[in-house]
């Protein structure tokens, strides 16, 4: 089978796609033929060696996939042949097949195209227990959300507006800006040309945001700790632009605030069935026409090292996906 292939830990510069056995699955797992993949950042870390996990080399990257169950491995139920799912599968999914842990295999609903459910379980997922489980956002709080045109800020907005928030959308540009409007923000500002705290106390009224989302840390997490509401709560998502906060404690003592960590990939170990019940609440939602993963870029397998280029310099909108060329 065709698969993109990490010989090196360079970064995704190297990728290259080669030929390689198809896997076979063992017992509690799920054969794939997958269509499409989600290009994330947590994969080029990965590339560099960086990540919490590190497979040996060589190895196909890829978090996420959508595709056709082919094969159950020994002990498996729930699922058929033929049944259309999309899959965490940690890496390998930039391939034509994959082999996945039937934990991590959800049945995804007619109305959803493979893209999409190639877009759909990192972000979607680790939004989702972000404000349900780990924030508690409740109907009316506002919610403001930094790194809103990427593609877990995309899904915070959507999920916001879901569960009855007023959503504030911060993104860079104009091109981006637009796009967090189309996902239903409320207000949307510039947070590399906006003061974020002035303009967050003046769209609230002064009284601050009750939920800060926050995939991006450094200046953007200090700011955001000078308009946190009282009884606010900070979610602690990432660090894009590399520099990690030290956080003062005072400012969450004198608000009576929280700052919450959220890594959903823990969940998998420590208690799978927080995610298990989120994607039965997400995809709801998403067949209810509440959520819908805004797609700016599709690659084929060989342009995957394109689409992580184009990740990092800002270029996707959304989600990027990597196609297969395979078809229903």
């Amino acid at each position: 089978m065709k698969a993109v292939l990490c010989r090196e830990l360079t970064g995704p510069e190297a990728l290259e796609v080669g030929e390689i056995d198809a896997p076979t699955p063992g017992p509690g797992e799920v054969g794939l033929a997958i269509h499409a993949a989600g290009v994330n950042f947590a994969d080029i870390l990965m590339m560099q060696g960086k990540y919490q996990e590190k497979p040996p080399l060589p190895f196909s990257p890829g978090m996420e996939a959508a595709g056709i169950v082919t094969e159950l491995g020994a002990g498996v139920n729930g699922f058929t042949v033929g049944d259309r799912v999309m899959a965490t599968l940690g890496w390998g999914s930039f391939a034509e097949a994959g082999v996945c842990s039937v934990d991590r295999v959800v049945k995804i609903p007619d109305s959803m195209p493979m893209v999409d459910a190639a877009a759909f379980p990192v972000v979607y997922g680790t939004s989702h227990v972000a404000l349900d489980r780990r924030a508690q956002l409740k109907p009316g709080e506002t919610l403001l959300v930094h790194g809103a045109g990427g593609g877990v800020g995309y899904s915070a907005v959507q999920i916001g507006k879901a569960m009855g928030a007023t959503v504030i959308g911060a993104a860079r540009g104009a091109e981006k800006l637009a796009v967090v409007r189309d996902a239903g923000a409320d207000h949307v500002f510039d947070y590399t040309t906006d003061d974020i705290r002035e303009t967050v106390l003046e769209l609230t009224g002064g009284r601050g945001a009750d939920v800060i989302y926050d995939p991006i840390g450094g200046d953007v997490f200090d700011a955001s700790l000078r308009c946190i509401a009282f009884e606010g709560r900070i979610l602690i998502i990432g660090f894009a632009i590399g520099r990690i906060p030290e956080i003062p404690a005072n400012r969450l003592l004198l608000k009576n605030a929280s700052a919450v960590g959220v890594f959903w990939g823990g969940y998998r170990s420590k208690n799978n069935d927080v995610i298990t019940e989120s994607f039965v609440d997400l995809l709801e939602m998403y067949d209810a026409g509440k959520l819908k993963p805004h797609i700016s870029n599709e690659y084929a397998l060989e342009e995957t090292a394109q689409a992580y280029a184009d990740l990092e310099n800002r270029k996707v909108a959304g989600k990027a996906v990597v196609v297969t060329g395979l078809s229903e």
